[in-house]
């Protein structure tokens, strides 16, 4: 298993968006309100997601991996590379659908007031989005072992 790469992240994000300005353009009639607190529960799991990271990379640098008692299995530190790539492919699919509802706002502030009540809470959905899929790839980066030479682009799975 191979490192995410971004631009696989980015494809996602733009196929989303395509996908869901369509989708928003049908069903928006029917959104119920869109507040500062919609998007917020992504924010918490970005903080959990960079909190483990830097646990993780502190448990890493410290030699602590391994098996026995008090240390980082290394299950443990495979496992939580799992779970920071199904956060970076949510994130980046969540990130897509959010800005399609801000492509889909912005233009129609002016002319809806619903709309513009909307348009910052989606901002702020497609904000925590953001920190998800950044928090992602900080624990997938954290998880790599301090040895491990750098990747080029070159030896970069396909």
């Amino acid at each position: 298993m191979g490192p995410t790469r971004t631009r696989d992240l980015v494809a996602a994000v733009f196929a989303t968006a395509v996908a869901g300005y369509l989708l928003v353009r049908v069903v928006y009639r029917w959104f119920p309100p869109i507040t500062g607190w919609t998007g917020a529960s992504l924010l918490g799991v970005a903080v959990g997601v960079a909190g483990w990271g830097f646990y993780v990379r502190a448990r890493i640098n410290d030699g602590e991996v391994g098996v026995g008692p008090g240390r980082l299995h290394p299950l443990a530190v495979a496992r939580s590379v799992l779970i920071a790539k199904a956060s970076a492919w949510m994130g980046s699919v969540v990130l897509g659908w959010w800005l399609a509802v801000v492509a889909y706002l912005l233009p129609r502030r002016s002319e809806l007031q619903v709309a513009a009540d909307d348009t910052a809470g989606a901002v702020v959905a497609g904000l925590c989005a953001l920190a998800l899929v950044a928090a992602a790839l900080w624990l997938q980066n954290c998880c790599k072992s301090p040895d491990e030479p750098p990747e080029s682009p070159d030896t970069a799975p396909v």
